[in-house]
C-alpha cells in the first residue's frame, strides 16, 4: 500500500489509480481521452503481449499483461463516468458467460474430448446469438490473414471446408494459375486475394495458423536482411550499392547463420 492508501498489488488498486488520473486534479492527458482516442493503444498493447509470448519471456509477458489491464481499467472508468456500465457489470458478464459455456465443468454435461468441448461451445454461442451467423462475431479489424483463418475456422465447424489437404492444395494451385492469366491490375488484385485465401485454407488443413507462420517468416527475413546490411558495412560498403549477384551471395550466406 502506498502513501495514499492504494493497494498496489490488487486490481482494485489499479482501478483507484485510473480513477485518480481521470479525476479533477489528475493527469490532463488522461482526462482528455475517450474510447476512440485510446483505441489504438489497446491494439498496440495486445501485439506487445503476443511478442512477449513469441519471445518466451515471462518477465516481459508479466509487464505487457499489466499494460493490457491498464487499458481495460481506463475503458471501464470512462464507461462508469458516462453511466454506461461498471467493472462489476463487466466481471459479472464474463463470469456468467464462462459458467454457461462450460456445462461440463459447472453442470452435469459429460464430454469426452477437447473437440467435443469446442463443438458444444459453438452450439451455445449460436443459441446466444439467436440465429445470427457465427461469422458476425469475428472482429473486422483483425489482420487480414487472421480474419481469414477465423472465418474459415468457423465455417469449417459447420462442415463447410475442403475434404482433404490434397483438395486444398489443388485449389491453391488452381488459384495461382489464375493469377498468371490475369490482364488488368484489378483482376490481379482479386485473384491474388483468392490465392491468399486458398493459402490460409491450406495452412488450416495442416494445423498451421497463417498469421503466426507469416510473423515467423517476417522475423526471419528481418534478421537475415540486417545480417546482409551488417556484412556489407563490414566491407565498408553500402548494401544498396553492391551488385545483385553480391546481394544474392550475402543472402545465401545469411541463411547459414
Amino acid at each position: 500500500m502506498n502513501s495514499e492508501g492504494i493497494e498496489m498489488q490488487t486490481f482494485q488498486g489499479l482501478q483507484s489509480l485510473v480513477k485518480r488520473l481521470r479525476s479533477p486534479g489528475g493527469c490532463p492527458w488522461d482526462q482528455e481521452q475517450t474510447h476512440s482516442s485510446i483505441r489504438r493503444n489497446l491494439l498496440e498493447e495486445t501485439y506487445e503481449v503476443l511478442e512477449a509470448i513469441d519471445g518466451g519471456d515471462p518477465k516481459a509477458l508479466c509487464e505487457e499483461l499489466g499494460d493490457i489491464l491498464v487499458q481495460i481499467a481506463f475503458h471501464v472508468q470512462m464507461a462508469e463516468e458516462a453511466g454506461h456500465f461498471t467493472m462489476e457489470d463487466v466481471l459479472g458478464g464474463i463470469n456468467g458467460k464462462l459458467v454457461k459455456r462450460h456445462p461440463h465443468v459447472f453442470g452435469d454435461v459429460k464430454v469426452g474430448s477437447a473437440e467435443e468441448v469446442e463443438e458444444r461451445w459453438d452450439a451455445i454461442k449460436r443459441s446466444e446469438r439467436g440465429g445470427k451467423s457465427s461469422l458476425d462475431r469475428v472482429p473486422r479489424d483483425l489482420p487480414a490473414l487472421a480474419y481469414s483463418q477465423s472465418v474459415q475456422d468457423r465455417a469449417a465447424r459447420t462442415g463447410f471446408e475442403w475434404p482433404s489437404l490434397e483438395a486444398s492444395l489443388d485449389k491453391l494451385a488452381e488459384e495461382v494459375g489464375e493469377v498468371s492469366r490475369t490482364e488488368t491490375p484489378e483482376d490481379r488484385e482479386e485473384e491474388m486475394g483468392d490465392v491468399l485465401f486458398a493459402l490460409v485454407s491450406t495452412a488450416r488443413q495442416m494445423g498451421i495458423h497463417a498469421e503466426v507462420a507469416l510473423q515467423g517468416a517476417n522475423r526471419k527475413f528481418y534478421e537475415r536482411f540486417i545480417s546482409m546490411e551488417t556484412a556489407a558495412q563490414g566491407q565498408g560498403r553500402s548494401f544498396a550499392d553492391i551488385s545483385q549477384a553480391e546481394k544474392l551471395e550475402l543472402w545465401e550466406r545469411s541463411k547459414g547463420e
